[in-house]
């Protein structure tokens, strides 16, 4: 880490559960090369639990995506851009007056010095490469979190997540529906997950798939419950979204759906008890965004079933 920069480094990294998780090995990198020196993240709020599980933060300094800033650190501090490519992110930091910014290069932000951004690599690779370049080492297979606290959650739970923030991304609810009533089926005990907004699409998987309504936990667990209820589950099934890196995290069984976007882009590390089903097509995505992505459609129920009954533990 160059020693023109003085006190604290500053991280911004102010998107999802997904990117703050898949940033986890670069923050561990970045805090193993600041020695003293506090490592402090700029982060959307609700991401507080999650912050404080990475064990790489000294200080969560809460941001709304990537809206102005009065930045409470000195000038002269490292700035580390964990967030994007610019040009935005990288006047956004620019604004903290550092001494340093790391990050991909962008002649439009004015940003010459750095690695090129490049579109197919996957997000962990992505940030450890960027660090790598300004002589910062950081192990891309460094994904685990700290154990999260005590949470009244059930244990050895199957856990479904029928949500994601994008509709293309979200498989069909009829059919996680029908995966959860075959797993019920085969004794397994089995919740619904999602945020308070997604409690509405919870209930309705539950309800087709045969379910009791304690088992939908959507809109009633905090973030640090979450983890919780990740970190102890037997299988976690959902799509691309960010309880799938949570399941990495916590090296839980996981059978995840992906579409648009491969998993060779956001997709687990390569482990035994990770199962990432993509089946690429050529059809073109609905208009508007408005459903599934062909290539989740193309993913069949048969398919999530199999993997989940020779995944979960």
């Amino acid at each position: 880490m160059r020693p023109a920069a003085t006190g604290p480094v500053l991280v911004l990294r102010a998107l999802g559960v997904g990117d703050l998780a898949t940033a986890v090995p670069a923050l561990r990198g970045l805090k193993a090369a600041a020695g003293r020196r506090p490592v402090v993240l700029a982060a959307p709020a609700w991401l507080a639990p999650l912050v404080r599980l990475t064990g790489a933060v000294d200080r969560h300094l809460p941001v709304a995506g990537l809206a102005p800033v009065r930045w409470p650190v000195p000038p002269g501090c490292l700035a580390v851009n964990l967030h994007g490519r610019g040009p935005q992110s990288h006047r956004l930091l620019r604004a903290a007056e550092p001494a340093t910014l790391y990050g991909f290069a962008c002649p439009a932000a004015g940003h010459r010095h750095g690695p090129a951004w490049r579109r197919d690599e996957h997000e962990v690779r992505r940030w450890c490469r960027l660090l790598g370049w300004y002589g910062v080492a950081a192990d891309p297979g460094d994904l685990s979190l700290l154990p999260p606290p005590a949470a009244p959650v059930p244990g050895g739970a199957v856990v479904v997540h029928p949500g994601a923030k994008a509709p293309q991304r979200r498989w069909p609810a009829a059919r996680f529906a029908a995966v959860a009533r075959e797993l019920a089926g085969y004794g397994h005990q089995v919740v619904v997950t999602g945020s308070l907004g997604e409690a509405g699409l919870a209930r309705r998987v539950a309800r087709r798939a045969g379910l009791p309504p304690a088992a939908v936990l959507a809109g009633r667990t905090g973030l640090g419950e979450l983890a919780a209820l990740v970190a102890h589950a037997s299988l976690v099934v959902s799509g691309d979204t960010g309880i799938a890196h949570l399941a990495t995290a916590y090296r839980t069984p996981s059978v995840v759906l992906f579409g648009p976007v491969p998993p060779e882009w956001w997709g687990p590390p390569p482990r035994p008890q990770h199962r990432a089903l993509w089946r690429p097509v050529a059809a073109a995505p609905p208009a508007g965004g408005a459903g599934p992505h062909p290539a989740l459609r193309a993913i069949s129920v048969a398919e999530v079933v199999t993997a989940a009954l020779a995944l979960a533990r």
